[in-house]
């Protein structure tokens, strides 16, 4: 049979955006070295007919949609599953918000491997509404997939109350090594190497953010803490993270520029990692790639990815006390830094990451 995959679930590559994208942005161009035909769909605003283009040996379908927003999305991935319906091979969705649609590939006997992605539906962020969305679309994934991934081993746990445990596979996150970055970008955030931890998360309630940046602010630092992300001051919990802030506390912004976002993180003191829901994280393995110590909040998630030589807070008033431990003159980070090498050497590198899907496809397209 012919090596046809078409990758959905993504607003498409290269990458803009998130976790899903910088993914899919690794592993189509790394299949189709390896003689499969790759098919990513591609989201964009308009009105213009659906087109097609090529970029580093895979093809793109572009599908354009008027609606912004959420509303956007669904259009576009109803419109994307009914176009790969008609392609023939096999099918790789990214995530489960919209897993009713994959009905489709069941009455087309279109064989569909999910990455089923975290647990959406107990973020805090969500209204009840949207939570009963996605736990619907939890299970419609785990009824209506042939095959579902995991990328965290408690995530594989989570998915066996829908799903046999032989329906499911663990394979986590990827991401580079990074040895070396440049110096200079620092200068212009005014920032000196090895003088600032950082946060590089969303400006949500699961993600611990007013909690690390109240600890951190609780009494003056040694250095500073720097936080990447919109925050807008009309959004309460934003509001509420920026004024529990010290002037040690800087807010930089949503940074896109991966350069950038690259030399912050390999020059940082420490990471700071506050998810508690969640399977591997990409921000988090990233932070492992470049060898930076880790300050994670205390959870099963968390520490399966950053391993036991790393430090770990359960709650505000702990963190603080972590800062107080390691924010000291002259604390050697040497010991986790290698820790984070080896961690990410022994289970994250997208060598090990990309073939183990790729297996896994070249499994199902035999059938």
């Amino acid at each position: 049979m012919k090596k046809k995959i078409c990758i959905l679930g993504t607003r498409g590559i290269p990458a803009s955006h998130g976790g899903f994208e910088s993914f899919a942005e690794h592993l189509a161009p790394y299949l189709a070295e390896h003689g499969w035909d790759v098919v990513v769909y591609c989201q964009e605003s308009g009105n213009q007919p659906i087109h097609e283009e090529v970029w580093n040996g895979v093809r793109l379908i572009k599908i354009a949609v008027k609606s912004e927003g959420p509303l956007g999305s669904f259009i576009f991935d109803w419109k994307s599953t009914l176009h790969a319906a008609k392609s023939g091979g096999l099918v790789l969705t990214l995530g489960y918000n919209t897993a009713v649609f994959c009905f489709v590939y069941r009455l087309k006997g279109i064989r569909n491997l999910i990455n089923m992605d975290g647990i959406e539906w107990k973020r805090e962020k969500w209204s009840l509404p949207m939570k009963a969305w996605f736990y619907v679309n939890e299970w419609a994934g785990c009824l209506l997939g042939n095959h579902l991934i995991a990328d965290h081993p408690q995530i594989g746990k989570h998915l066996q109350r829908h799903a046999k445990q032989g329906k499911i596979s663990v394979i986590p996150y990827g991401s580079d090594r990074v040895d070396s970055a440049d110096r200079a970008i620092l200068d212009d955030y005014d920032l000196l190497p090895y003088q600032y931890l950082i946060i590089i998360a969303r400006p949500e309630p699961e993600n611990s953010i007013i909690e690390i940046i109240s600890a951190f602010s609780e009494k003056p630092r040694s250095c500073k803490l720097v936080v990447l992300g919109k925050y807008d001051q009309q959004v309460k919990y934003q509001r509420e993270t920026t004024d529990a802030a010290s002037d040690d506390v800087v807010f930089l912004g949503a940074i896109y520029d991966q350069e950038i976002v690259q030399a912050l993180r390999y020059y940082c003191l420490l990471y700071v990692h506050g998810h508690r829901v969640g399977g591997t994280n990409p921000s988090l393995v990233e932070a492992l790639g470049a060898g930076n110590p880790v300050l994670a909040h205390d959870n099963q998630f968390n520490r399966w990815v950053a391993g036991p030589e790393q430090f770990y807070f359960s709650d505000q008033r702990e963190c603080a006390q972590k800062f107080d431990e390691l924010l000291v003159q002259g604390k050697d980070f040497s010991h986790a830094r290698k820790a984070s090498f080896r961690q990410h050497q022994s289970m994250f590198t997208w060598q090990k990451v990309l073939k183990d899907y790729r297996m896994l496809f070249e499994k199902w397209l035999a059938g």
